[in-house]
C-alpha cells in the first residue's frame, strides 16, 4: 500500500515527530473522516510500497529522510506560490520552499519531488498577469531541479467562500471565480511558462479545464516511487474524487489540523 502523508493536512510541517514515532513504532491509527471509528495502518517494512508526503514545509522532516527510505521509497509533493499573506498567513517564505527543493533534488534525485502551484486563486491583487509573472520567476528558480508542476484552479466550496470573504473583508481585496475560458487561458499560460524551463506542467483533477499542453496529474504517482526507489511499484489507479488520476493509497492525516492559515485551503 502506499501512504498518503497527508493531502488532510501537513504532516511533514506539523506532525513530523508523531510520524517519525509512528514510522518506529510500525503502524499507526487514522481516524474516519466521515464517522466510523479508527483504523490501525501498517507503517512497517515490506507492508508500505511507498510513501507520499503533501507539504509546504519539508524542514522539520528533512533529517529523518534517509530513515524513512530505509522503510520505503518516497516522493514529495511540495506547494510553493509565493501568494500575498493575505492569502496564506503563516508559510515559509518562497527562498526557502526553494532550497528545499534543491536539497531534495541533491540528495535523492531529480524524481523525489514535484513542485506544486496550486490552487490558483484570482484576486484583485492576484490577477493573471500577476500568477505570470510569479509562476515565472519560481520557474526560473526550480528549472533543473524538478521536472514536474502540479497545477489546479481553485474550487470555490462553502468553507472557502466564507473563509476568502472574510480574509477580503479584513484585507481590502475582491476575490472572483472566473468562468472556464479565462481559467484555461491562465493555465495555458503558465504551462507554456513551464516548459520554456524544462518543467512539465500537469493539471490536478480538473479534465474539464485541460489545454494542449496540460498533461493530468497523478499526485500519488506508482510511476515516479518506482523511478525513485529503482524497482517496479504496481497500484491501481484509484483517485479521491472525479477526474482524480491518483494510485490507490492510504492517507493518514486528519482535516483541521493544519495551522498555515491558507485562507483557500478546502482541508480546514
Amino acid at each position: 500500500m502506499i501512504i498518503s502523508a497527508s493531502y488532510r493536512s501537513d504532516i511533514p510541517a506539523f506532525y513530523a515527530g508523531w510520524f517519525m514515532a509512528r514510522l518506529r513504532a510500525g503502524f499507526c491509527a487514522v481516524a474516519n473522516p466521515y464517522g466510523g471509528g479508527t483504523h490501525r495502518v501498517s507503517l512497517a517494512p515490506g507492508e508500505v510500497d511507498g510513501f507520499v508526503f503533501w507539504t509546504r514545509n519539508l524542514r522539520p522532516l528533512l533529517p529523518h529522510l534517509d530513515e524513512i527510505r530505509r522503510v520505503a521509497p518516497f516522493t514529495v509533493q511540495s506547494t510553493l506560490t509565493g501568494y500575498p499573506r493575505a492569502l496564506e498567513s503563516s508559510v515559509v517564505a518562497a527562498e526557502e520552499g526553494i532550497a528545499q527543493l534543491r536539497e531534495l533534488r541533491r540528495r535523492f534525485g531529480p524524481r523525489a519531488a514535484v513542485w506544486r502551484y496550486d490552487p490558483l486563486v484570482l484576486t484583485s491583487a492576484l490577477d493573471a498577469e500577476a500568477h505570470a509573472t510569479a509562476f515565472a520567476r519560481l520557474a526560473s528558480e526550480l528549472a533543473g531541479t524538478v521536472d514536474e508542476v502540479a497545477l489546479s484552479v481553485m474550487h470555490p466550496y462553502k468553507k472557502t467562500r466564507r473563509n476568502l470573504d472574510q480574509a477580503a473583508r479584513t484585507h481590502g481585496f475582491a476575490w472572483h471565480d472566473p468562468p472556464a475560458e479565462e481559467k484555461q487561458a491562465l493555465l495555458a499560460r503558465l504551462a507554456a511558462i513551464a516548459v520554456e524551463h524544462g518543467i512539465a506542467p500537469t493539471l490536478c483533477s480538473q479534465p474539464e479545464l485541460l489545454v494542449p499542453g496540460l498533461g493530468e496529474a497523478r499526485c500519488i504517482d506508482a510511476e515516479r516511487l518506482s523511478d525513485v526507489a529503482q524497482c517496479p511499484i504496481t497500484a491501481r489507479e484509484s483517485g479521491n474524487r472525479s477526474g482524480c488520476r491518483c494510485a490507490l493509497s492510504r492517507d493518514i492525516g486528519a482535516y483541521d489540523t493544519c495551522p498555515h492559515g491558507c485562507v483557500y485551503c478546502y482541508a480546514v
